[in-house]
This record gives structure tokens, sequence and C-alpha cells, in this order.
């Protein structure tokens, strides 16, 4: 229960931000709520998988990683935003971390 929590705590994150993005700065009314409604969601979430016993440095860094990668690539894709290969390493070297992070908490 605590991965989907999670899962649905990165994937409403995502759709905030961007949401975020498409509300040019809060002046458009429907993405501003969207992005509003989705943050107030992602932590309510993420609140319930540390309430379950998920470790805060283990679920956040799951969250923030996930989320970055998610926001970049559909920014590169979607949004015409740009990733250079620099950020490419950068992602992968916070997925990687993330990685160590929750095999350590394994153990």
């Amino acid at each position: 229960m605590q991965w989907l929590l999670l899962i649905g705590a990165i994937l409403t994150e995502v759709t905030g931000t961007i949401s975020l993005r498409l509300s040019d700065g809060f002046t458009r009314l429907v993405p501003s709520l969207i992005a509003l409604t989705s943050y107030g969601i992602a932590f309510t979430l993420l609140a319930q998988v540390l309430k379950l016993g998920m470790g805060v440095g283990v679920a956040y860094g799951i969250w923030s990683a996930l989320g970055v990668t998610l926001v970049a690539v559909i920014g590169a894709v979607f949004l015409g935003d740009t990733l250079t290969w620099g950020q490419i390493v950068g992602i992968v070297l916070v997925i990687a971390g993330v990685a160590a992070l929750e095999l350590g908490a394994a153990r």
C-alpha cells in the first residue's frame, strides 16, 4: 500500500509541476487550480506513506528523484525544454543515489 500511495504522490506532484508551468505565473485559472490541487493531494499522499512507516529519507528521495525525472522528460518531450547530456547524467546520478538509499534501507 505504501508504494501505491507513493506512486500516486509522485504522479500528482508531476501533474502539479507541469500545471504550474502551464499556469503562466498563476495567470491562467484552470492550470493554476490543477497545480494547487495536485500539490495538496501529493503532500497528503506522501504524508500517508510516512504514516504507514516508510522512512522519510527513502520516501522523499524516491518522490523527488522520480518527480524530477518525469518532469524533465515531459518538459523535453511535450513542452520544448532541452535536456543536455550533463543534465541527463545528473538525473541518472540522482536515481542511482536514491537506489543506493533504498538498498541501504532494505538491510
